[in-house]
């Protein structure tokens, strides 16, 4: 079993909170996290993908949390929806710590039915597919470092084109890893869209459009770390933009589809508003639309987006596990100054990330960072152009060239 970074922050979790939620899309590894974790503390593990199970738990859901021994870990809760009424009505008897260790492939803070119920009594921790490191057996402590005090510039093994070629295309979901083959990680992929919309999107709601689905993540792959223009977004898709959003919505609550939010701050200069769209796996998004190692070797733009794609996604799973645990952004001015990921922590401090397809790093590469800097000199703590190179080259006070390599020492 590969070790997952997050586990120990559950673990910490069930210790003071009556109930956990672990989140995330289907297939990223949820299930076997959670029964390697029972089997350290002793819970009980149910999942309401077994059909007797599911019919229990639908037809009184009072009766069947009673029945439950405890503690317990309940896997898939998001297919009986009313069942976070009755955990609610448990704890509230009884609010000892560690009771319910949850599991569920649709995000509950975007469904208000679910989001309000176990408010003050449920941490809530996402599940990634398994990042860069997790997949070497390297914990990961870029971002911790970056927000260091100091930033210590360690000579790392350089990543070649075709290693990165090659980890993009596989992507972190753990079936798909497996696959020895391109063809057959692609089938994994197709199989595996399909069951999600036949299955989760239609356990949220009622909808005709299960055609036009496929076709949209199609869309998005092409367009994964752009700026959302639903207006643009809707003409390719044929569709109105109130359905367009209805789907993007249930995207979003399946954990397909994640927002880079843009960075907002009292400046006076105007800044873009709109969010960067990306899938929530590289090798997702190669396989909608069709790309393999030999169109990206053609191809340096298709790299570079990918490219761009796959960091955004490696940091947001850092950024679970790591002490600092900052929020995701992006920044861009209506003048085309533009920062690709800016990391900020809970004292307001900014580190920025510039990421470049190309093997060497110049002056102009820090452009967006210099002018981040120059716009916020109180919060601005450190600058990074992550790039394809080898060499770790300090190009100014608090900014640095990293080779990418460096996002997983």
């Amino acid at each position: 079993m590969i070790q997952r970074w997050l586990e120990p922050l559950i673990l910490e979790s069930l210790q003071d909170t009556p109930v956990v939620l672990l989140n995330g899309a289907r297939q990223v590894g949820k299930s076997t996290l959670v029964q390697s974790i029972s089997k350290k503390t002793g819970a009980s593990y149910v999942t309401l993908d077994d059909a007797t199970v599911l019919a229990a738990a639908s037809s009184d859901p009072e009766s069947f949390i009673t029945g439950l021994p405890n503690p317990v870990i309940l896997d898939e809760v998001q297919r009986v929806p009313e069942i976070f009424l009755a955990i609610k009505a448990a704890v509230d008897r009884d609010r000892s710590a560690g009771r319910f260790l949850l599991t569920g492939s649709a995000n509950v803070l975007m469904l208000p039915r679910l989001a309000d119920s176990l408010a003050g009594r449920m941490d809530i921790l996402t599940l990634w597919p398994l990042s860069h490191g997790e997949i070497e057996g390297t914990r990961e402590t870029f971002i911790d470092q970056a927000f260091g005090e100091t930033f210590k510039i360690d000579k790392v093994p350089r990543l070649s084109f075709d290693d990165a070629v090659e980890r993009m295309l596989a992507g972190g979901y753990p079936e798909a890893i497996e696959r020895q083959t391109p063809r057959r990680r692609t089938a994994w992929f197709r199989a595996y869209i399909t069951t999600i919309l036949q299955r989760d999107v239609q356990d949220l709601a009622n909808i005709e459009g299960l055609n036009e689905l496929p076709r949209l993540l199609n869309l998005l792959a092409t367009r994964s770390a752009t700026l959302l223009n639903y207006a643009a977004i809707a003409r390719d898709a044929g569709l109105p933009q109130t359905t367009l959003k209805r789907y993007l919505s249930l995207l979003r609550a399946t954990f397909l589809m994640h927002e880079l939010p843009a960075f907002s701050v009292n400046l006076g200069k105007r800044l873009v508003k709109s969010p960067k769209v990306f899938l929530n796996d590289s090798g997702l998004a190669a396989s909608l639309i069709s790309v393999d190692a030999a169109r990206l070797k053609e191809d340096r733009q298709l790299f570079g987006q990918l490219l761009e794609s796959w960091v955004i996604t490696e940091l947001a799973k850092q950024s679970t596990w790591s002490l600092v645990q900052p929020k995701l952004f992006h920044y861009r001015t209506q003048t085309g100054s533009e920062v690709d990921i800016i990391l900020e922590d809970a004292a307001g401090r900014l580190v920025g990330i510039e990421v470049k397809a190309s093997s060497t790093a110049t002056a102009k590469d820090f452009r967006g960072l210099k002018t981040l800097a120059e716009d916020l000199p109180k919060r601005f703590h450190r600058g990074f152009v992550v790039y394809m190179g080898e060499q770790h080259v300090q190009f100014g006070e608090g900014v640095y060239a990293v080779p990418i390599g460096n996002l997983w020492n």
